[in-house]
């Protein structure tokens, strides 16, 4: 409520505001400016009649607003009304008069003249500024209703918006207040397609990702505390028969190790998440440019020795090897894209380098269309229930460097490709 009243103050006080404007610029400045036009016509409305101007005219026309002066062989005739008009005699007038039409000021009032000199005598009409003023009442007078209603319309206008608008703020402020809330209905239609409805669509969308993002965190927690939960269970399983008596203890010891092993593997992979997370508010990894094929040779060595059964292949098909980012980042990379290759090859591990791409292929069994799409997403499963972390450093490491990484069924096999 407090939020419509402030808009409609506001918008009021802005509509109030224009009116003053429009009242000044009309009432005011308008006539000022419209004087040379007054001035005009007055002039004209002098000069008509000096034509029929004689001494018989003047004796007779001595009810008009205008004051003739008739000058002929130095006689002087005026009409009855010139000390109504101005309180100056016709020869004080005729002194003061050096031009053939124009106006002068006399005790604070403008008097106006215009002047014809022929051979039948020198005539002179003269009137005040009363025209002017008159001119300048009725303009303010056929002004002030107009400007009246249309303060009135502009108000009712503004009153009608200023609700429209608040009531929309209120279901924007509504929609976010309830983003958490599953059970939120929203019923307000937006008639207009403004930028506030393209706002409420964004508070959708926003909804829509958040919670999007929730069930995949719900999805990443349950999947690591699977993870987490039986190597820790073989690890106190083992301990319990070692201690019994049950188990070999060099044999017991040695399942014990290789638990430890993955759980470290585990949670060097979820402490490289959350520095990503770092990375992106620093530059120099943007800056930084390593050659690709360095690491992919230590990388392979490193992955030979677990899988010494299938031939390791690298082609390296262009010139330019070089690639932004770390070689952290880069091993990070690599790695976890061939610690995912080992686990479904066959025979053969294949790595190209061509055209600014990297390929990675292995012969292993294609991969299901519905989790292909979402295997890189994070927090996703991947292949057969597998948690896919390793290829959720990938995706978000590629993704901070600026590059592109997609998997592809091939005719036998899978192929990562980076672009």
């Amino acid at each position: 409520m407090n939020l419509r009243h402030n808009l409609y103050r506001q918008i009021l006080t802005i509509v109030l505001i224009m009116f003053a404007l429009i009242y000044i610029s009309f009432a005011i400045i308008l006539p000022k400016v419209l004087i040379p036009i007054y001035e005009k016509n007055i002039y004209l409305y002098l000069k008509t009649p000096l034509d029929v101007v004689n001494n018989n005219v003047i004796t007779n026309e001595i009810e008009s607003s205008i004051a003739y002066i008739y000058q002929k062989d130095n006689i002087i005739t005026t009409s009855s009304n010139l000390n109504d008009i101005i309180n100056l005699s016709a020869k004080q007038i005729l002194e003061n008069i050096n031009k053939e039409f124009g106006k002068f000021k006399y005790q604070g009032k403008t008097y106006y003249y215009n002047t014809l000199n022929d051979n039948y005598g020198y005539r002179l009409a003269l009137t005040n500024d009363n025209y002017v003023r008159q001119m300048r009442s009725d303009i303010l007078e056929a002004l002030f209703p107009v400007l009246l209603i249309t303060l009135l319309l502009m108000l009712a206008i503004v009153a009608w918006w200023s609700q429209s608008l608040a009531q929309k703020i209120r279901h924007l402020k509504e929609k976010v207040d309830n983003l958490d809330n599953d059970n939120y209905k929203d019923k307000y239609n937006y008639r207009v397609d403004d930028e506030l409805k393209v706002l409420s669509n964004a508070i959708d969308n926003m909804k829509l990702t958040l919670h999007k993002q929730e069930e995949y965190k719900n999805q990443m927690y349950q999947n690591i505390s699977h993870d987490f939960k039986t190597p820790l269970t073989v690890i106190k399983s083992y301990i319990e028969a070692i201690e019994d008596g049950v188990e070999n203890e060099k044999d017991g010891l040695k399942i014990i190790k290789d638990e430890i092993k993955k759980l470290e593997i585990k949670v060097h992979s979820l402490l490289y998440l959350n520095k990503l997370t770092y990375f992106k508010d620093m530059d120099n990894y943007k800056s930084d440019i390593i050659n690709v094929v360095d690491i992919l040779e230590k990388s392979v060595s490193k992955f030979k020795v677990a899988r010494p059964d299938i031939k390791w292949q690298i082609d390296i098909l262009d010139k330019k090897t070089d690639f932004k980012g770390t070689t952290d980042m880069w091993e990070a990379i690599i790695d976890n894209i061939l610690s995912n290759f080992i686990r479904y090859a066959k025979k053969e591990v294949k790595i190209t380098v061509k055209n600014r791409r990297i390929t990675f292929y292995n012969d292993g069994p294609n991969i299901d269309e519905s989790i292909l799409n979402d295997m890189f997403t994070p927090y996703k499963k991947g292949i057969n229930g597998q948690f896919g972390l390793g290829l959720s450093i990938v995706k978000q490491t590629l993704t901070l460097l600026g590059y592109e990484v997609i998997a592809k069924n091939e005719k036998t096999g899978i192929s990562f490709i980076i672009k």
